[in-house]
């Protein structure tokens, strides 16, 4: 049976209780193993950086730390969210537009106290969910839009959701950016950062030793107090997220892996 399809069989028979426990512990020991053990520090680049975030808080969960840190030195950091997202949890009794303006709003809120200013941030508004169904001519504009970006900004870092995060929109979100940087023939550091990884992929099935053989531990003591205080920015979301989730985020150390 395909593990994904296991796993949520396995959902339905257990009480949510019990399986946010169990992704939790998962989460929390992983983490911990590969920051002692399994990866190596990343030196702080003074390289400019453009983060691609699937959903309105993924780039400050995964990545809040390196942009408060590269702003404080004045690099540039531009953040494009490439969905709108009107399908995430907690604002259920408001309007589509009202749940997008909401986002968005925290998005910038959240982002200007990590130092990234509002003109540095890009919505391209693809509709929640639906990044790895889009038609043919929808992904190509969707490409275009991406290389019209990277071209504009040149930035020599790129960071994306992890290959393998176990979400669809997020594991979208990867093929998309490295097919637009295929076909715009850059030449850029592709950086992943992990948001759902942990918390879902089950240990050497499908996080193997060749994918934590490519993880390194960045420091964001100096600017703890920014991205946790960027967080809290997202209250609508906080509260549909699984109890012990946002826990991760809040430590010393982000974990980034390298192509």
């Amino acid at each position: 049976m395909n593990i994904k399809k296991y796993l949520q069989r396995l959902q339905k028979l257990l009480p949510n209780t019990w399986i946010e426990q169990m992704q939790y512990m998962h989460s929390s020991l992983l983490s911990r193993w590969i920051l002692n053990n399994k990866s190596q520090p990343l030196a702080f680049s003074q390289k400019s950086a453009m983060v691609f975030s699937p959903h309105q808080d993924d780039e400050t969960f995964g990545c809040g730390g390196m942009i408060a840190i590269k702003r404080e030195y004045g690099i540039p950091v531009v953040v494009v969210f490439l969905t709108n997202g009107q399908g995430l949890g907690g604002l259920e009794p408001n309007s589509p537009n009202e749940i997008i303006q909401i986002r968005q709003q925290e998005a910038v809120t959240a982002l200007n106290i990590l130092g990234v200013e509002t003109s540095a941030i890009h919505f391209l508004e693809k509709q929640d969910g639906t990044l790895p169904d889009l038609k043919n001519e929808e992904k190509k504009q969707a490409i275009a839009e991406v290389i019209e970006l990277l071209k504009h900004y040149q930035p020599e870092e790129v960071y994306v959701p992890h290959y393998k995060d176990c979400h669809r929109d997020h594991e979208a979100t990867y093929k998309l950016v490295k097919e637009a940087i295929t076909q715009a023939k850059l030449t850029v550091e592709l950086i992943q950062y992990p948001i759902w990884l942990f918390w879902r992929a089950p240990l050497f099935i499908m996080l193997n030793f060749q994918d934590i053989a490519a993880a390194y531990h960045f420091s964001i003591t100096s600017v703890q107090d920014k991205k946790s205080r960027a967080i809290a920015s997202y209250y609508s979301q906080i509260q549909s997220l699984p109890r012990g989730f946002i826990q991760r985020f809040l430590g010393t150390h982000e974990i980034f892996f390298k192509s």
